[in-house]
C-alpha cells in the first residue's frame, strides 16, 4: 500500500471515529432530557453506524457512514406524580441513556482516533526518513 492509500484508510477512520464521537457527546448531553408534554417521549439514543467502502483510485479500503439511527430499546419509566412530563398516572418516561455504555463508547472512539493520528504520525516519518536518505 503506498502512501496516500495509507493516508486515505487513517483519514477516513478520523472522519468516522470523530462522528462518533460527537454523537455520543450528543447523547451524554441529552441523558436527563425528558419530554417538554405531560407523557410524550424523551431523548432516544442514536448510534453512528459505518461501513467499509473501497476508494476506486487507490484501492484502499477506508470507512464509510452509513446513518445515524435511533436505538429503539425502551424508555425507563420514573414514578414522579408532581413533575410537569408525568403522564396521568404520574410516571415520567426517561431517556434510554446508559451513562456507563456511553463512557465506554467514548473511550473505545478516542483510542481508535488515536491510533489512526498513530497512523499518520508513523507515515509522515517514513516520509521524512525516506527524504533524508535521497539527500
Amino acid at each position: 500500500m503506498d502512501l496516500k492509500a495509507s493516508l486515505g484508510v487513517s483519514a477516513s477512520g478520523l472522519r468516522a471515529q470523530s462522528l462518533r464521537m460527537r454523537v455520543i457527546a450528543e447523547n451524554l448531553a441529552n441523558q436527563d432530557s425528558v419530554a417538554t408534554t405531560p407523557g410524550g417521549d424523551p431523548y432516544r439514543r442514536r448510534v453512528a453506524s459505518f461501513q467499509a467502502e473501497v476508494d476506486r483510485n487507490t484501492g484502499a479500503t477506508g470507512v464509510k457512514l452509513t446513518g445515524i439511527q435511533t436505538d429503539k430499546s425502551n424508555f425507563t419509566r420514573v414514578y414522579q406524580p408532581g413533575h410537569p412530563a408525568a403522564d396521568g398516572e404520574g410516571y415520567v418516561l426517561k431517556p434510554n441513556v446508559n451513562g456507563l455504555v456511553e463512557a465506554a463508547d467514548m473511550k473505545s472512539a478516542q483510542r481508535s482516533y488515536e491510533a489512526n493520528l498513530n497512523a499518520i504520525e508513523a507515515a509522515k516519518s517514513l516520509t521524512m526518513r525516506t527524504i533524508d536518505l535521497l539527500k
